[in-house]
């Protein structure tokens, strides 16, 4: 039997227990020290060091300002640097490696992409393991460059915070300040710049000689701190981020005698900037964008001047009946709330949560819009194919499609704006993106009202919009719902991406009866090239038979609510209209009378949508052999030379 324990070995014990606890503390003593002193200058000549470059990237921009760093590395300093992605990258090869470089943006909540998650969860575990020690990654300097938008408040390049805290804590040298770059702010390039600069010196061997955040400025200097001051700082910073809203300005301009101050030419109210940055005005603009004052634009569409030339129109004309050379594409804001991952802007418009910039007058923007829509018009005149009646008559527009870039109802004054438009008896489709479904319970009468449905399940939503809302899926639910109580016509937009939402047809039919909206558009993603800021691919592009499947299958999950109405096959697009209200006698009714909308809205008194309405020609019908294509037009079909160049049908 063994023999019970005696005061020597409980002595023996107790000796033993004080010696691991004063370990630990001089073990952690060591730490704190260790992080708070600023490395010794290198002494002798100057040597170059051989970095390991990194980058996670979740939309393109990390990996190409990677690319720009590795060539930069290659020309400047004669250093071979090949950008590596962070999923091919094994942590434990870190304590061998003299000098990292990681660009990083920050995705989710904060959180690392996916692509640096198996790194970012090693470091972040070993940081907070007492076994790995502050010693672990001493021989390491490092340089974090964060990606990310201040739109987002306070988990602004959260990422790139947490891996330089999380290298620090394991007593890695932060040999570079770690940089900020915002996307939407406009300063992404210049801070890259500055950034590079830095780390280009730190390459070739020069002292930076500039404090780094958690480092000491003095060489010798000693601060015994609690570890936890560290965090609480970071902590503090990032709760006091400037966020995206407040950038701008701190009140919107207000209406005094029935007219916003300021007009178009302004150039602010009471210190109140404008949304449309410089650079975002360029960037726009060579797209072809015309900016009206400081935060609406217009663009000539392609269908617009197609019909001109006698050569067909848009979906819109088969379905509603609308005359697409006297369509005018325009928003009063290019500010929107979500980065759709198929935005076709390529994401240069700018973001945020509510209006917080300067605010032009809505009879200045109907007035420059026009305008400029004419002159864009009267610029077809000499084109080959131009009919001069088309011509003659596209001058004076007679629809607006409110859904160029951007979130129209973030503009306060959306309503008067509206007014202004239908008192011009020019019609109106309104299109938002189902984040803010008290703006859709105060508008006034639009002539045909969209709810963007981008996806059906709240994972799958937050992966192709990445709204900036974080109750974005609640928003989206209650703007469906705001469909429901409006009397005029209503619409839900839905963009199918293979590979993103396409496959989702059961959650997308349970989201029918919350709006219950008169028409159901189903449009196959357009491809307009790859940029940096989405990862589609022609993979992503629907056929038209897919589109037309998936129409057919969601109607029948109605349970006979929708019926498949209308196509035009040439926009791989497909409509889903209410069977009791738009389909009278066996003839379906999906066009507008628009005369008869403006006499509605002049009288003042309450309509709704079936008080408008007018019969679909035959061509229009889903099935018919036109395929939706308007025979009175001329058909015309470009000669393909594929590889050449992506063409944006």
């Amino acid at each position: 039997m063994p023999p019970f324990p005696t005061a020597t070995t409980a002595s023996a014990t107790s000796h033993l227990a004080l010696l691991l606890l004063l370990s630990s503390s001089l073990f952690f003593l060591y730490k704190s020290i260790r992080l708070r002193r600023k490395p010794s200058p290198a002494t002798g000549p100057a040597r170059t060091t051989i970095p390991t470059l990194l980058y996670a990237s979740a939309t393109g921009t990390s990996k190409t300002l990677a690319a720009r760093l590795s060539a930069r590395l290659t020309a400047d300093v004669g250093v071979p640097v090949s950008a590596t992605d962070a999923t091919s990258f094994d942590p434990e090869d870190l304590p061998s490696v003299p000098l990292l470089l990681l660009l990083v943006p920050t995705h989710d909540g904060g959180a690392p992409p996916p692509s640096a998650a198996f790194l970012a969860r090693w470091l972040e575990e070993s940081a907070a393991d007492f076994r790995a020690g502050a010693l672990l990654l001493s021989g390491l300097r490092f340089a974090v460059f964060g990606v990310g938008s201040r739109a987002y408040g306070e988990t602004f390049n959260a990422a790139a915070r947490s891996f330089s805290r999380w290298l620090r804590a394991l007593g890695a040298v932060e040999a570079v300040p770690h940089g900020e770059g915002d996307v939407d702010g406009g300063d992404l390039e210049a801070v890259f710049e500055e950034w590079s600069g830095k780390v280009l010196r730190v390459v070739k061997g020069e002292e930076l000689n500039e404090g780094v955040e958690g480092q000491s400025d003095g060489l010798d200097e000693l601060e015994l701190e609690e570890e936890e001051s560290d965090v609480d700082d970071e902590e503090e910073a990032v709760s006091g981020e400037i966020d995206m809203e407040d950038i701008a300005g701190k009140a919107p301009a207000r209406r005094q005698n029935g007219k916003v101050e300021g007009g178009l030419a302004n150039g602010g109210q009471n210190g109140v900037k404008e949304m449309v940055t410089p650079i975002i005005r360029a960037s726009l603009e060579k797209q072809g964008y015309k900016i009206l004052g400081s935060h609406s634009g217009v663009k000539i569409c392609r269908w617009t001047k197609s019909q001109l030339r006698g050569r067909g129109g848009c979906y819109k004309h088969s379905f509603y009946g609308i005359e697409s050379h006297r369509c005018m594409e325009a928003t009063p804001s290019l500010a929107c709330a979500n980065k759709c991952v198929f935005c076709w802007r390529h994401h240069t418009n700018p973001v945020g949560k509510s209006w917080k910039w300067k605010m032009d007058d809505p009879l200045d923007i109907v007035n420059a819009a026009v305008d400029q829509h004419t002159k864009m018009v009267k610029q077809m005149k000499g084109v080959p194919g131009v009919k001069p009646e088309k011509l003659e008559e596209g001058l004076s527009p007679r629809h607006c499609a409110l859904s160029l870039v951007g979130e129209p109802i973030m503009y306060p004054e959306i309503n008067a704006l509206v007014d202004e438009l239908h008192r011009r008896h020019i019609s109106t489709f309104l299109v938002t993106n189902a984040q803010f479904p008290e703006k859709i319970k105060m508008l006034k009468p639009i002539t045909q009202l969209y709810v963007s449905v981008d996806a059906a399940t709240k994972e799958s939503l937050k992966a192709v919009d990445r709204p900036l809302f974080s109750d974005f899926w609640e928003r989206f639910l209650d703007s469906l719902k705001s469909l429901h109580e409006r009397d005029q016509r209503t619409v839900y937009r839905l963009t199918l991406v293979k590979g993103w939402n396409a496959e989702e047809i059961d959650a997308y039919a349970k989201l029918l009866n919350l709006g219950q909206p008169d028409f159901i558009e189903i449009k196959g993603v357009t491809y307009c090239g790859s940029s940096a800021t989405s990862k589609l691919t022609m993979e992503n592009v629907p056929w038209h038979s897919d589109v037309k499947e998936f129409s057919e299958v969601l109607a029948s999950k109605s349970g006979g609510v929708y019926k498949v109405a209308c196509e035009h096959a040439h926009s791989c697009c497909v409509l889903l209209a209410k069977v009791d209200k738009f389909k009278i006698n066996g003839k379906w009714h999906t066009w507008i009378d628009y005369d008869r909308f403006h006499e509605l809205v002049i009288s003042g008194k309450p309509f709704k949508s079936q008080d408008y309405m007018a019969v679909t020609p035959s061509w229009a019908v889903y099935g018919a052999e036109e395929g939706g294509f308007d025979p009175d037009q001329s058909r015309f079909k470009k000669e393909r030379r594929h590889g050449t160049a992506a063409l944006k049908d």
